[in-house]
Formats: C-alpha cells, sequence, structure tokens
C-alpha cells in the first residue's frame, strides 16, 4: 500500500493501483496499521497542514510512531512549562487538577453503570463510594508520590465495578499490558495508543512540550505530557470499549492470541477504526481545548 498526495487530496494505492481519494482538508490524523509506503513531499505536506500521522507496526502493534506537524511558534510556552514543571507546588497542583477530572469522569461512568445495571448495584455501589473518598482525599495531598498512590487506588476500585458489567466469556479480570491478555484489555491498548498521539499533537499544537509532563516523571521515550493529557479521557474510552462488547460490535470472533498476547483481527480491526474514528473527532476537539487551557494555568502558576 502506497499513500500519494494529488492536487490537495489524499490518494491511497494498492499494488499500484489508486484506490480512493479524501481531500486533505477533511483529515485531522491518520493511522496506519500496516507496511505502507509514505513519500517526502506526503510528509511535508501533512506537517504543513498539522495533520498527525499514527503508525502502528509488528505483529502485535508494540511499535508505535508520531508524526505531527510543525511546533508552535510561541516558545515562552514551552519555558513557562519548564518553570512550572520546576516549582515543587505548581507542578503538584497542576498534577492534582488531572487525577482529580479523571476520577469525577471516573465517578460519572461508574453511576452511569449504576442506573443501567442494576444487577451490579452492591460492586458499582462500592467502586462508587471508593473513589469519591479518594477524590475528597486528594484536596489535602502535599506530594506527587502520594498522589500517584491514590490515583492508583483509585484506579483498583474504578477497574473493580467495570469488571463486574463485562460477561465472563470475555475474560477480563482487571487492567493488564505489554501484552493485553485479554480482548477488552487489547481494545483498551489500541484505544489508549491512538488518544495517545492526537495528545502528542494538541500538545504541539498549543505550543507545549510533549515530553514534560506534571503528573507523569521524565521518562526515555515517553510523551510524558501526552500521558497527563488523555488521563481525563480515560473513562470516556473505557465507556465506548465498554459499548462494544456490551453489543457485541466486538466479540471473541475477532480476536486471535499469540502466546499470552490477545491480538485484534483483521475483521475486527475492519469494524474497529471506522468506530474509533467517529468517537476520536469530539476527543481531539478536547485534547486541544485541554491543552489551550493549561497553557493558560501554567502561565498563571
Amino acid at each position: 500500500m502506497a499513500l500519494k498526495i494529488r492536487q490537495g487530496t489524499l490518494a491511497v494505492y494498492r499494488d499500484q493501483r489508486q484506490q480512493t481519494t479524501i481531500p486533505l482538508k477533511l483529515l485531522e490524523r491518520i493511522i496506519a496499521r500496516s507496511d505502507v509506503a509514505l513519500s517526502g513531499s506526503l510528509l511535508a505536506e501533512l506537517g504543513s497542514r498539522g495533520i498527525g500521522l499514527t503508525l502502528i507496526s509488528g505483529r502485535k502493534g508494540e511499535k508505535v510512531a508520531h508524526v505531527i506537524g510543525h511546533l508552535h511558534n510561541d516558545a515562552t510556552r514551552r519555558l513557562a512549562q519548564y518553570r512550572a514543571y520546576h516549582n515543587t507546588q505548581a507542578r503538584l497542583e497542576l498534577a492534582r487538577r488531572t487525577v482529580m477530572a479523571k476520577l469525577a469522569n471516573q465517578q460519572r461512568f461508574v453511576q452511569a453503570l449504576i442506573r443501567q445495571r442494576p444487577d451490579q448495584r452492591m460492586a458499582l455501589t462500592k467502586a462508587q463510594k471508593g473513589i469519591a473518598k479518594i477524590r475528597k482525599e486528594l484536596q489535602t495531598t502535599t506530594n506527587l508520590d502520594t498522589l500517584r498512590g491514590q490515583e492508583g487506588a483509585a484506579a483498583a476500585a474504578y477497574f473493580s465495578a467495570y469488571q463486574s458489567v463485562l460477561p465472563p466469556r470475555l475474560e477480563f479480570s482487571g487492567r493488564n499490558r505489554r501484552p493485553p491478555k485479554d480482548p477488552v484489555n487489547a481494545t483498551l491498548s489500541l484505544s489508549y495508543t491512538l488518544a495517545h498521539g492526537d495528545a502528542v499533537n494538541a500538545a504541539h499544537l498549543a505550543g507545549l512540550d510533549p515530553a514534560i509532563g506534571m503528573l507523569h516523571d521524565l521518562a526515555w521515550g515517553r510523551p510524558s505530557l501526552a500521558s497527563d493529557l488523555i488521563e481525563p479521557l480515560r473513562p470516556y474510552i473505557d465507556k465506548w470499549v465498554w459499548g462494544l462488547f456490551r453489543d457485541r460490535i466486538l466479540d471473541h470472533e475477532h480476536f486471535s492470541y499469540e502466546g499470552e498476547a490477545c491480538l485484534l483481527k483483521k475483521n475486527g480491526r475492519q469494524r474497529y477504526y471506522g468506530l474509533w474514528e467517529a468517537r476520536a473527532r469530539a476527543l481531539r476537539r478536547w485534547l486541544r481545548l485541554t491543552a489551550r487551557n493549561l497553557v493558560h494555568q501554567i502561565e498563571q502558576e
């Protein structure tokens, strides 16, 4: 397969024959899951238009690269970001806001599940109360390590609730990754990966450095700020994934196993990516808005 630029459109070729064209003005991001030939002119055009490109390769999809557009011209935003990172109190407050937003969205999802699944009210109510208790404790947390521990405790309560509303046939026993071992975890991991690529792009477009996060520490090769940005979005992604399996849009027949790894098969990918793109449009808008708000917060701090 090959992608080329043709008179303001993205042209898709297979076996040297043009299959379709898409106007570039309609594109926000391109996701390439298989081997694909990309021309230099294509990459330059995508960059100039701010269209993100996510490349996923390897049998298990373990290799991911994000190609992004040009940097924002105002470098003072990145200087303000670096100052906030080195200011212990400012960094703690920005990280706290991220975790508070994530837990609030977790609570909303669990509350919705209580209404939809009264048969699991006990497990769901227990999780709801646990998350609410941790949200209250967050207000007086005085260091990042404690904050991260509280986030982890909330996640444990949250995924116990998530497990209770998934059918046993899916063999979901909690969050696992590298590799994901069941269909739900495989779908969650892929969705988080794609959202992470959009978060990298949103950070760049806002003039921020994706590698310098407030909640997540620096790590080699990890865009820590992008990880921060998607934290509040995870419950929305979780809810969407739950709906895919609830409605049997995805099920066991759409996955295969390679050792311990659970992989989305071709018939599953054909269903997944179109639905993801429809959902991701709103998530991208949210990421761009959040990145702009973060610039404002950093400059205030």
